[in-house]
Formats: structure tokens, C-alpha cells, sequence
């Protein structure tokens, strides 16, 4: 439960406060039984010497720790949690969007699985265009058009079928008791439920869980049309959600708002393994998502690009280091809106792309003194022979060293926020996340080409980037993020943070960011996360700059030299949640 600390708190604030904690506390215990609100309060760092669950809500971490308590790996705890998140977490959390997941076992083995949405089979390249070839505004991110067929069951299954160890119905219990019981939201999400009841009342009718006024923390959330959706794909597995019951109130929602998903599209979704990018930076190995994520590529191309650079001499938020940064992060995302995409559908150069001699050739003309403007930057050229905000990311680490990053999301908040009557959940607008039109900015702002182009059955970039990191052929750091176009970015900074300016791993997380994306070309920056000189001195270089609350929210765990596990949740969200057992 969100909690704020208040000095000089008179005697009457100090006993509303009372009053207020009981009555959550009462509110949890009735909702949950066995969950106190100590347990539900998030924790923001934790040291274990044995397993630890890094996840953007307290009781969602807690469905990990209890499936890790039971005999079950990281994958089981990540399954149990993401099928949780779906209930605690409903602005990111999901049945109704997608995904990637990266492993790493205990004797290194590595794998990737793509669960990342689909286009409709009858999606086309000019949908959301009107007849003078405009884009057609909100219709590619709000309501039924705007939802790609959902990934995010399937790729659990799969990850279940191919390394999990406990039954697949334990994974589900702690989801399906959130949602029969209900739960108290926390202050955080009671703020976002009531920033979005107009869009909730314009995509949806009653009765609905999530039509409801002036939510406040402590409200009891009950989900009864998700619990009977949860427990179809308990008793049923892939069928219980993508033909049958949940099939068919999909593919009706769909119908009531003329959406395209059918129970065609349905029924032939599947997850895909794949192989995951690998790479080196000084004595690290760096294991990340391949295409349809770009963040594998764009990460190992920062990663290349920087390190012949004294970065650590250099400092943390020193005038050099973030104009390398930013300078790298501008030619970077050049490339990811001309080359990246479906790499089942375009040929996508990744041998190009993470070649050492063409990325020493982007910084070729890389000034140390003056920025590059974007104009004159572009994509590389080479020869090619013919990846919301609102995502949520969980690290999982387990007692035999059994690793997985894990980043899902809706795309933004609620989705396309229709919410599927009778299902209990809502989609995705992952649909935004293709080139819509090619020049035009999603609404993250990136821009993209025919790589990116709407096609049946493609799947849409990404920015997710769950990645691992190895030391010395050792695991060390599982992290990843959500933040949309800055999820790159951030993974990059927090990894350098620990890996070149030394910084303990809390450090690193809640640490000022920054993020450069080629166009809009400005670095945007966290408020006060340079102090003065540095930005007057930046901006006498060339570079623009616009402020913002927050860039991403990372969730981390990382090996601390005596074998215990460190991790940490991001102050930057306040459920944001980190436990060990």
C-alpha cells in the first residue's frame, strides 16, 4: 500500500492517519486472508541469499515467492506473477496484450520467447488512414480497432510447457484468489483508475468492475468475470482463452465496436521461441530480445558505440558522458525507424547492425564538443540482403540461479481500454506500435518505414528490452522496464551506472535519466536530474532539452560479490515492489 511520511503531523492528522491504517489493514485482511499490510506495503530493496522476485506490485511479487516456496523455478515464479499482475496490476498486467521473455539457466543455457501481439488477418498497411492518406487520430490507440490479437496466455503456456516444474494449475491459484476475494488498490492505482473513467464510459457499459467514481486507497477490487477467465485457462490451458468461451466474448467485444480480431486470429496465434541477441561490453555479456523487440539490437549498438570512451573517468551526468550518450542514443534510434521490425516478415540486418566496423562508422562523425543534428544524421547506410508508458516489467531470480526477465504491457494505460464484457479484462493498442504511416510519430513519438509496416499476422515493434547480464561467465544483473520509447535508454544507463560509475544497484535504479530518440531531436531529462552548469554547458554544445517527471521504471536484482541477491524496485513507481526468500 502506498505510504507517505508527513513530519510535524499535529494530533489530529496523527489520528485520521491511525484510523486510516487500520481500516486498510482490516480491509486487507478481509480481502486476503494471510496477507498482512506489512506484507502488501511495497519494499522497495532487499538482500536474499537465496531467490528474489522484483515486480511492480507487492502481491503480485508475493504469487512469486509463494510458487518459489512450493518447489517451483524463476519461470514458474514469473508465470504465477504475470497472471497476477493481470489482476492487481490491470493498467499493465494482462491477459489481453504481450510480451518477451528472456532465460538464462543455471548452467547458462539462454533463451527468448517472443509473445509480442499480432496484427488481424485482415489488418492492412492504410487502416487508420482517411481517404486523403491522413492518419485518422486516436484510431490506431483508442477503442476496438486499435487491439492486435493478445500473446501474453499463450507465451505463459509456452514458457510453462517448455521449462516449467510445478503443475501449470498451482501458477494460477494466487491470481484467481486475488481476483474472487478482491483487493485493496493502492493510492497509485486508485489515481489512475479515476483519471481514466471517461474513456472507460466511452469504450464500455455497466457492469463493470472499473466504472465506479472517486476511487480512493483501500477501495476493494473484485474481479469475478477475470477469476471464471482465469480459471478456463487453469482447467483448459491455451483452449480456455483462445477458442471457447473466452474466444467467443472476445471475438463479441470485437463485433459491438468493430474490432478486427476473430476467432480465426485467435485460434492460430502462437508464441515463438527464439534465439536471443548476445554481446559483449568490456567483461560483460549482455543477453537480451531480438526482433520483434528492438531492444536487443539498439542496447548492444549503445553498448559498442560507447565503450571505447573513458565513460567512468569521464563520471556520472558529466558534460561528456551524456553527450556521448545522447549522441549514440540519436543515431541508434536513426536506425531502429528504418531497420527494425517482425524479423518474420522483413529481412531485418542484425549482422549489419551489430557490426563493429559499421557502428564505429555512425560515430565516425561523432564531435566531441558540438552536437549532431538529427537532420544530418538519418539511418546508416549499408547494403541489406534481401522492437506506454504503462508497461510493467518483472526480474526473477531463483535458489538454483535460474534467471528470467520478463517485460509485458497493454501498451498504455488500460490498453485500447475496451474491457472485454463477460472476460473481466482489457486489450491491447498494440497496433500503434506498427508504422501507421511511415514518417509519422506513434504516439511515443518514434517514427518507423516498411519495416514496420501493418501486415496480417505481423507482429509490431517493440522497445522492450528484458535483458541479463553475465560477469566473468557469471550471472549479474536480470533487469528491464517499461517507459515505451525509453525503455533502451534506460536500461543502458542503469547497467553503465553500475558497470562504469560504480554505483550500488539502488543507486543506479533511482539515479536521474535521460533519453535522446533522434526525433523529437532534444534530450529529455527527469526534472533536476542535472543540476545547472552541466545542462548550461549542453546547451552551448547544440542540444535542446524538455523536462518531464519521470522516464521509466526499472525493476532489477543484481549478484553482489558475496553471492547474495540485491534487489530493487524504482522509487518512480510507488508499488513497485522487491522481495527475497
Amino acid at each position: 500500500m502506498e505510504s507517505t511520511i508527513v513530519p510535524k503531523m499535529n494530533l489530529t492528522k496523527s489520528l485520521l492517519a491511525f484510523v486510516v491504517i487500520v481500516w486498510v489493514s482490516a480491509a486487507c485482511q478481509r480481502a486476503l486472508p494471510g496477507v498482512t499490510l506489512h506484507q502488501y506495503a511495497p519494499q522497495k530493496s532487499a538482500v536474499s541469499a537465496s531467490s528474489m522476485v522484483v515486480t511492480p506490485h507487492a502481491l503480485a511479487t508475493r504469487a512469486g515467492l509463494e510458487v518459489l516456496e512450493q518447489g517451483g523455478n524463476a519461470v514458474d515464479a514469473s508465470i504465477a506473477v504475470h497472471f497476477a499482475m493481470a489482476v492487481v496490476f490491470p493498467r499493465a498486467g494482462n491477459l489481453g496484450g504481450g510480451g518477451f521473455m528472456v532465460i538464462r539457466l543455471k548452467n547458462g543455457e539462454t533463451d527468448a520467447l517472443d509473445y509480442r501481439e499480432k496484427a488481424p488477418a485482415t489488418a492492412h498497411r492504410d487502416m487508420y488512414l482517411d481517404s486523403l492518406g491522413n492518419v485518422i487520430k486516436g484510431l490506431s490507440t483508442d477503442g476496438h480497432l486499435a487491439a492486435g490479437t493478445p500473446g501474453t496466455v499463450a507465451g505463459l503456456i509456452a514458457a510453462h510447457q517448455k521449462y516449467g516444474k510445478l503443475d501449470f494449475k498451482k501458477l494460477l491459484a494466487p491470481a484467481i484468489r486475488l481476483a474472487e476475494a478482491g483487493f485493496p488498490v493502492s493510492g497509485a492505482e486508485a489515481d489512475r483508475l479515476n483519471s481514466f473513467q471517461s474513456a472507460f464510459r466511452k469504450f464500455n457499459t455497466p457492469p463493470n468492475p472499473f466504472l465506479r467514481e472517486n476511487w480512493k486507497a483501500g477501495d476493494i477490487l473484485v474481479q469475478k468475470e477475470l477469476a471464471r477467465t482465469l480459471r478456463l485457462i487453469q482447467d483448459k490451458g491455451k483452449s480456455g482463452f483462445y477458442s471457447g468461451e473466452t474466444a467467443r466474448e472476445i471475438v463479441a467485444e470485437m463485433q459491438s465496436g468493430g474490432g478486427m480480431v476473430t476467432l480465426d486470429d485467435l485460434k492460430k496465434y502462437e508464441a515463438k521461441w527464439r534465439k536471443p541477441l548476445t554481446g559483449r561490453y568490456k567483461e560483460y555479456k549482455i543477453i537480451s530480445m531480438p526482433p520483434s523487440s528492438s531492444g536487443g539490437v539498439a542496447l548492444l549498438q549503445l553498448l559498442e558505440m560507447v565503450e571505447p570512451y573513458p565513460l567512468s573517468q569521464w563520471g556520472f551526468q558529466s558534460k561528456e558522458a551524456v553527450h556521448l550518450m545522447a549522441e549514440a542514443s540519436r543515431r541508434v534510434y536513426a536506425d531502429r525507424s528504418q531497420y527494425l521490425g517482425d524479423s518474420d516478415f522483413f529481412p531485418v540486418p542484425m549482422d549489419s547492425l551489430l557490426n563493429e566496423r559499421y557502428l564505429l562508422k555512425r560515430m565516425a562523425d561523432f564531435n566531441p564538443a558540438k552536437a549532431t543534428s538529427s537532420e544530418a544524421v538519418g539511418a546508416g547506410n549499408f547494403k541489406v540482403a534481401l522492437e506506454s508508458f504503462e508497461t510493467e516489467h518483472t526480474s526473477v531470480v531463483d535458489a538454483e540461479g535460474n534467471a528470467v526477465s520478463v517485460t509485458t504491457t497493454l501498451n498504455s494505460n488500460y490498453g485500447c481500454k475496451v474491457w472485454v464484457d463477460g472476460a473481466g479484462f482489457f486489450l491491447n493498442n498494440e497496433m500503434d506500435d506498427f508504422s501507421v504511416k511511415p514518417g509519422v510519430p506513434n504516439q511515443f513519438g518514434l517514427v518507423g518505414a516498411e519495416a514496420n509496416a501493418i501486415q496480417p499476422y505481423k507482429r509490431m515493434l517493440s522497445s522492450m528490452t528484458p535483458t541479463i547480464v553475465e560477469k566473468n561467465g557469471n550471472l549479474f544483473m536480470v533487469l528491464g522496464t517499461p517507459g515505451g520509447s525509453t525503455i533502451i535508454t534506460t536500461v543502458f544507463q542503469v547497467f553503465i551506472n553500475v558497470a562504469e560509475f560504480g554505483m550500488d544497484l539502488e543507486k543506479a535504479v533511482n539515479s536521474g535519466r535521460f533519453h535522446h530518440q533522434w526525433l523529437p531531436d532534444l534530450i529529455m531529462t527527469e526534472r533536476g536530474a542535472f543540476n545547472p552548469a552541466t545542462r548550461s554547458v549542453l546547451e552551448s554544445m547544440g542540444h535542446r532539452f524538455q523536462e518531464v517527471d519521470r522516464i521509466a521504471v526499472i525493476k532489477a536484482i543484481l549478484k553482489l560479490p558475496d553471492g547474495r541477491l540485491n534487489g530493487v524496485g524504482d522509487f518512480r513507481n510507488p508499488d513497485d515492489d522487491a522481495r527475497g526468500n
